[in-house]
Protein backbone atom coordinates (compact mmCIF):
# COMPACT_ATOMS: atom_id res chain seq x y z
CA UNK A 1 0.00 0.00 0.00
CA UNK A 2 1.26 3.71 -0.97
CA UNK A 3 -0.17 6.88 0.54
CA UNK A 4 1.51 9.96 1.84
CA UNK A 5 2.39 10.03 5.82
CA UNK A 6 -0.82 9.93 7.68
CA UNK A 7 -2.95 8.96 4.48
CA UNK A 8 -3.97 5.80 6.83
CA UNK A 9 -1.66 3.09 5.69
CA UNK A 10 -1.11 1.37 8.91
CA UNK A 11 -5.19 1.25 9.46
CA UNK A 12 -5.63 -0.20 6.24
CA UNK A 13 -3.54 -2.78 6.27
CA UNK A 14 -4.26 -4.01 9.70
CA UNK A 15 -7.88 -4.89 8.60
CA UNK A 16 -6.66 -6.66 5.39
CA UNK A 17 -4.86 -8.72 7.44
CA UNK A 18 -7.67 -9.13 9.81
CA UNK A 19 -10.15 -9.77 6.79
CA UNK A 20 -7.73 -11.54 4.49
CA UNK A 21 -5.19 -13.26 6.53
CA UNK A 22 -2.61 -11.67 4.08
CA UNK A 23 0.61 -10.32 6.04
CA UNK A 24 1.65 -7.03 6.75
CA UNK A 25 5.17 -5.96 6.37
CA UNK A 26 5.34 -1.88 6.89
CA UNK A 27 8.68 -0.95 5.32
CA UNK A 28 8.88 1.87 8.43
CA UNK A 29 7.93 -0.20 11.27
CA UNK A 30 10.46 -2.99 10.39
CA UNK A 31 13.47 -0.04 9.69
CA UNK A 32 12.41 1.63 12.88
CA UNK A 33 12.54 -2.09 14.46
CA UNK A 34 16.16 -2.08 12.76
CA UNK A 35 17.37 0.75 14.45
CA UNK A 36 16.54 0.29 18.23
CA UNK A 37 18.68 -3.18 17.33
CA UNK A 38 21.41 -2.72 19.53
CA UNK A 39 23.29 -5.04 17.18
CA UNK A 40 22.33 -3.47 13.94
CA UNK A 41 25.29 -2.80 12.33
CA UNK A 42 22.78 -0.18 10.22
CA UNK A 43 20.60 1.47 13.04
CA UNK A 44 22.50 4.82 13.40
CA UNK A 45 22.20 5.19 9.69
CA UNK A 46 18.97 4.07 9.67
CA UNK A 47 18.12 6.62 12.59
CA UNK A 48 19.49 9.12 10.72
CA UNK A 49 17.43 8.95 7.25
CA UNK A 50 14.17 8.88 9.31
CA UNK A 51 15.34 12.01 11.58
CA UNK A 52 15.64 13.84 8.28
CA UNK A 53 12.61 12.57 6.29
CA UNK A 54 14.75 10.78 3.82
CA UNK A 55 14.57 7.47 2.66
CA UNK A 56 16.66 4.63 3.83
CA UNK A 57 19.15 2.96 0.82
CA UNK A 58 17.51 0.44 -0.78
CA UNK A 59 19.58 -2.57 0.18
CA UNK A 60 18.38 -2.01 3.84
CA UNK A 61 14.75 -1.50 3.34
CA UNK A 62 15.02 -5.07 0.84
CA UNK A 63 16.97 -7.38 2.67
CA UNK A 64 14.95 -6.46 5.87
CA UNK A 65 11.56 -7.02 3.57
CA UNK A 66 13.09 -10.12 2.18
CA UNK A 67 13.95 -11.41 5.30
CA UNK A 68 10.43 -10.77 6.99
CA UNK A 69 8.98 -12.66 4.19
CA UNK A 70 10.61 -15.72 4.31
CA UNK A 71 10.40 -15.58 7.96
CA UNK A 72 6.63 -15.83 7.57
CA UNK A 73 6.46 -18.60 5.56
CA UNK A 74 3.62 -17.30 3.71
CA UNK A 75 2.89 -15.79 0.12
CA UNK A 76 0.45 -13.13 -0.06
CA UNK A 77 1.79 -9.92 1.50
CA UNK A 78 0.68 -6.67 2.04
CA UNK A 79 3.93 -4.33 1.92
CA UNK A 80 3.14 -0.79 3.08
CA UNK A 81 5.32 2.12 2.13
CA UNK A 82 7.53 0.64 -0.39
CA UNK A 83 9.21 1.41 -3.32
CA UNK A 84 8.71 5.33 -1.91
CA UNK A 85 11.01 6.00 -5.03
CA UNK A 86 12.95 5.09 -7.89
CA UNK A 87 16.12 3.88 -6.36
CA UNK A 88 13.27 1.23 -4.50
CA UNK A 89 11.50 -0.16 -7.62
CA UNK A 90 14.79 -0.58 -9.48
CA UNK A 91 15.78 -2.86 -6.47
CA UNK A 92 12.88 -4.36 -6.39
CA UNK A 93 13.31 -4.92 -9.87
CA UNK A 94 16.49 -6.23 -9.44
CA UNK A 95 16.54 -8.66 -6.63
CA UNK A 96 12.48 -9.50 -6.38
CA UNK A 97 10.93 -10.17 -9.41
CA UNK A 98 12.15 -13.87 -9.47
CA UNK A 99 10.50 -14.55 -6.20
CA UNK A 100 7.38 -11.93 -5.62
CA UNK A 101 5.19 -10.62 -8.10
CA UNK A 102 3.81 -7.02 -7.69
CA UNK A 103 -0.60 -7.76 -8.06
CA UNK A 104 -2.09 -4.63 -7.05
CA UNK A 105 -1.02 -1.27 -5.05
CA UNK A 106 -3.40 0.45 -3.14
CA UNK A 107 -2.82 4.13 -3.08
CA UNK A 108 -4.49 5.96 -0.25
CA UNK A 109 -5.36 9.28 -1.44
CA UNK A 110 -6.15 12.59 1.00
CA UNK A 111 -5.26 15.55 1.21
CA UNK A 112 -2.02 16.86 3.15
CA UNK A 113 -4.24 18.90 5.89
CA UNK A 114 -5.56 15.42 6.53
CA UNK A 115 -2.52 13.60 6.69
CA UNK A 116 -0.76 16.28 9.28
CA UNK A 117 -3.41 16.40 11.16
CA UNK A 118 -3.81 12.38 11.81
CA UNK A 119 0.20 12.07 12.31
CA UNK A 120 -0.38 15.35 15.00
CA UNK A 121 -2.98 13.42 16.80
CA UNK A 122 -1.04 9.98 16.81
CA UNK A 123 1.47 11.84 18.35
CA UNK A 124 -0.32 13.22 20.82
CA UNK A 125 -2.35 10.35 21.41
CA UNK A 126 0.98 8.34 22.22
CA UNK A 127 2.50 10.77 24.52
CA UNK A 128 -0.62 11.24 26.00
CA UNK A 129 -0.78 7.25 26.73
CA UNK A 130 2.74 7.14 28.39
CA UNK A 131 4.71 6.10 25.76
CA UNK A 132 6.95 7.46 23.64
CA UNK A 133 6.14 9.24 20.00
CA UNK A 134 7.57 8.12 16.97
CA UNK A 135 11.24 10.38 16.09
CA UNK A 136 9.62 11.46 12.99
CA UNK A 137 5.68 12.23 14.55
CA UNK A 138 6.38 16.21 14.65
CA UNK A 139 5.84 19.54 12.18
CA UNK A 140 9.84 19.81 10.66
CA UNK A 141 9.77 15.86 10.16
CA UNK A 142 6.26 15.99 8.86
CA UNK A 143 6.98 19.12 6.43
CA UNK A 144 9.97 16.86 4.96
CA UNK A 145 7.93 13.84 4.55
CA UNK A 146 5.53 15.42 2.89
CA UNK A 147 8.27 16.69 -0.04
CA UNK A 148 9.61 13.38 0.26
CA UNK A 149 6.51 11.68 -0.55
CA UNK A 150 5.24 13.97 -3.67
CA UNK A 151 8.59 14.49 -5.16
CA UNK A 152 9.91 10.52 -4.76
CA UNK A 153 6.72 8.66 -4.11
CA UNK A 154 3.93 10.03 -6.19
CA UNK A 155 6.19 9.29 -9.34
CA UNK A 156 6.27 5.52 -7.93
CA UNK A 157 2.35 5.37 -7.89
CA UNK A 158 2.57 6.93 -11.48
CA UNK A 159 4.85 4.16 -12.77
CA UNK A 160 1.95 1.48 -11.08
CA UNK A 161 -0.55 3.29 -12.84
CA UNK A 162 0.84 2.92 -16.30
CA UNK A 163 0.44 -0.81 -15.60
CA UNK A 164 -2.58 -0.76 -14.57
CA UNK A 165 -1.76 -2.07 -11.43
CA UNK A 166 -3.19 1.08 -8.46
CA UNK A 167 -6.52 0.61 -7.06
CA UNK A 168 -6.88 4.21 -5.64
CA UNK A 169 -9.16 4.96 -1.84
CA UNK A 170 -9.95 7.96 -1.10
CA UNK A 171 -8.84 7.81 2.43
CA UNK A 172 -10.01 11.15 3.95
CA UNK A 173 -13.62 9.56 5.37
CA UNK A 174 -14.29 7.33 8.40
CA UNK A 175 -11.61 4.34 8.64
CA UNK A 176 -14.84 2.09 8.34
CA UNK A 177 -16.24 3.82 5.24
CA UNK A 178 -12.82 3.71 3.40
CA UNK A 179 -12.07 0.16 4.43
CA UNK A 180 -15.11 -0.85 2.55
CA UNK A 181 -13.78 0.41 -0.65
CA UNK A 182 -10.62 -1.65 0.00
CA UNK A 183 -12.53 -4.28 1.46
CA UNK A 184 -14.09 -4.33 -2.46
CA UNK A 185 -10.36 -4.01 -3.98
CA UNK A 186 -9.34 -6.95 -1.68
CA UNK A 187 -12.29 -9.32 -2.91
CA UNK A 188 -10.92 -9.28 -6.46
CA UNK A 189 -7.75 -9.89 -6.22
Amino acid sequence: GLGGPGSGKGTMCARVVASYGWVHLSAGDLLRAERKDPTSKDGELINEYIREGKIVPVAITLGLLKKAMVASGKTDFLIDGFPRNLDNLDGWSATMTDCADVAAVLYLETTEAVMRDRILKRAAETAAAGAAARSDDNVESIRKRFVTYVDATMPIIDHFRQLGKVHTVDSTPDADVVFADVARIFDIL
